[in-house]
């Protein structure tokens, strides 16, 4: 029987605890609707914990953001600590400031200015917010860029920061278009404003603005993905591939060969079973190469092991977050092969072809962990939504058998990473109580989830937990600035 080290109290455990389960949910949901439960169970469970956290532990709360959590709930913890500042400390407020300037830096301009206008909406205009959207807009790389790119959203910020700007931009905000006789210094700003009249300039803009201008104008959208293919975004090409190649824009192709594991593992499923087939090289190699970036230099030290991969049904995910979770598990085949000397993968389906995988039929998550475990791995990796119904509870129970009397010893490392939450249970769902079990959103997050789903075996040491948040924290803040999105 456990029994608790003397330093902890009570009290340490339920927040080790309680930290646990808000990283499970911050990196696994978004707020949408998932294929048990629907976007609003889902927003109001979030919802439920990050008010918790804050009220309860918002020194860990902030440090949140130097984790792996997804976009959406990084922007939720900045909004919600920027609107109760009166509420921290003046040590809290630099070291959440701090926090906030490196989150935002790394997050997908979109998401960012969606924030700013949430805050102006919710009327956050402290100081701090001031100063923080002010140095934001001063650290883009390309400010003429965002200002056609995102104009209205670039307008409300610099409104809500009582902002003064130089050149060109103030007046391309907020002068009306058609009372501009004049051109711009700047060329994108100029090009922006001579596409109202003039083709050739549409070519000059993003993708997203341009594609408005080539609507207005009645261009043909072959001809139209065909000039503006050399301005497309890796992203762009990879979304448009399909239907450039249906308008007959041939000149507009993804290099799968840069392109992250997860998001290409996502791109590779939404293929027709007939084209991964025929692509089957070229989408294989492309994963792999992939995995061997993910994996760096940790690539074959994982010795033997053996993955328990879930293609059931459930995998399908949901209309908004179509096989996400299939992409998951597909992404961690790849990145497993990477880091293993040895990889024994079990999809639950039974089939052996990573690439030809599709949701379907049962979960008999039971059945395939006890396969895995008669091959003697180091390690064996579950990535399921743990909803094991074939029979149900058949996976815990052989699990609890395993752990408890055939390998006491922990010869066998055995970690669930889950890519669903669930709203229900304020948390990813678990198979058995001794095992780890992590939420995962990315499959190039797989290695360092393993090393985090420790905390969450037995019961948990709060500081060493604490120790682990605070060399993450400091890693964040201490590494070289992030390339802008």
């Amino acid at each position: 029987m456990e029994t608790q080290s003397p330093r902890e109290t009570p009290a340490d455990l339920v927040a080790a605890e309680d930290v646990l389960l808000f990283v499970n949910a911050a990196i696994t949901s978004t707020g949408q609707r998932e294929f048990h439960s629907d976007a609003g169970e889902q927003r109001m469970s979030l919802d439920f914990l990050h008010a918790y956290m804050l009220g309860n532990y918002r020194d860990l709360y902030a440090a949140t953001l130097a984790l792996n959590i997804n976009d959406h709930n990084a922007a939720l913890i900045v909004r919600r600590l920027l609107e109760s500042a009166k509420e921290a400390t003046p040590e809290q407020r630099r070291t959440e400031g701090r926090l906030i300037a490196r989150r935002l830096a790394a997050l997908p301009p979109p998401r960012v200015y969606r924030l700013f206008r949430e805050l102006r909406r919710a009327g956050v205009n402290n100081r701090r917010t001031r100063a923080i959207v002010r140095d934001w807009l001063a650290a883009r790389p390309d400010p003429a860029f965002d200002a056609v790119k995102y104009r209205g959203a670039v307008k409300s910020a610099v409104r809500h920061a009582h902002l003064r700007l130089d050149g060109d931009l103030g007046p391309f905000l907020f002068e009306p278009v058609g009372r501009r006789s004049e051109g711009f210094g700047s060329p994108l700003l100029e090009a922006w404003r001579r596409a109202h009249y003039e083709q050739s300039a549409v070519y000059e803009l993003p993708y997203t603005v341009a594609e408005g201008f080539a609507a207005k104008h009645g261009i043909d959208r072959e001809v139209f993905l065909e000039r503006i293919a050399p301005r497309l975004t890796r992203l762009e090409r990879l979304r448009l591939q399909g239907a450039a190649r249906a308008a007959g824009a041939d000149s507009v192709r993804a290099d799968l060969a840069t392109m992250p594991l997860t998001r290409l593992a996502t791109y590779v499923l939404s293929l027709p079973l007939d084209e991964r087939a025929a692509r089957r090289a070229e989408l294989t190699a492309a994963l792999r190469a992939a995995a061997r970036r993910a994996a760096g230099p940790r690539a074959g030290t994982w010795g033997r092991v053996a993955a328990v991969l879930d293609d059931s049904f459930s995998s399908f995910g949901s209309t908004r977050k179509r096989r996400r979770p299939l992409a998951v598990a597909l992404g961690c085949h790849f990145l497993l092969e990477a880091l293993a000397e040895e990889f024994i993968p079990l999809w639950l389906s039974g089939g052996r072809d990573p690439l030809m995988r599709y949701p379907y039929g049962a979960t008999p998550l039971g059945e395939r962990i006890l396969d895995a475990l008669e091959h003697r791995p180091d390690r064996l990796l579950i990535v399921s939504d743990g909803w094991d119904n074939a029979p149900p509870g058949l996976a815990g129970e052989v699990l609890r058998v395993w752990r408890t009397r055939l390998d006491p010893g922990h010869r066998t490392g055995v970690v669930h990473l889950n890519p669903v939450y669930d709203a229900e249970g304020f948390d990813v769902r678990r198979l058995a109580p001794g095992v780890p079990t992590a939420g995962v959103r990315d499959a190039e997050d797989l290695p360092t989830l393993v090393e985090f789903a420790r905390f969450a075996e037995g019961r948990t040491d709060l500081a060493e937990l604490r120790a682990h948040l605070d060399a993450r924290v400091r890693h964040f803040l201490d590494r070289p600035e992030p390339e802008a999105p």
